[in-house]
């Protein structure tokens, strides 16, 4: 279990909480990362509050951004350990987004974070 930030939507229109998530509920990816930093800005902002349609498949973790460790990977350029950082590729529009404890994306997003 982790925490995060989870956007549903329903018939009666968005709703936000910080909740408990189970890994199983990760969306796919090659690389599993615990994050340690995410930003808040504006497109977040947007996202959480459901003043525009940021937000394009639901549930989802906001959070355009992170920084964290990797804990698990399959992915070639990536082993445990490593420390990356990831912004943009649809994170919090399209896949689950960085203002979690967790986050599971496709390696080839992931930067190497410089020291």
């Amino acid at each position: 279990m982790f925490s995060a930030i989870l956007i549903e939507k329903g018939d009666e229109g968005q709703s936000v909480a910080v909740t408990e998530a189970e890994e199983g509920q990760l969306p796919e990816g090659d690389v599993s990362v615990e994050v340690e930093y995410s930003t808040l800005n504006y497109k977040d902002g947007l996202a959480i509050t459901g003043k525009s349609p940021v937000v394009r498949k639901f549930p989802m973790v906001p959070g355009i951004d992170f920084a964290g460790v990797v804990t698990e990977s399959t992915h070639a350029d990536w082993k445990q350990g490593d420390r990356v950082v990831l912004n943009g590729w649809g994170v919090g529009e399209t896949h689950w987004g960085g203002l979690a404890q967790k986050a599971q994306v496709n390696g080839d997003w992931l930067v190497p974070l410089p020291s």
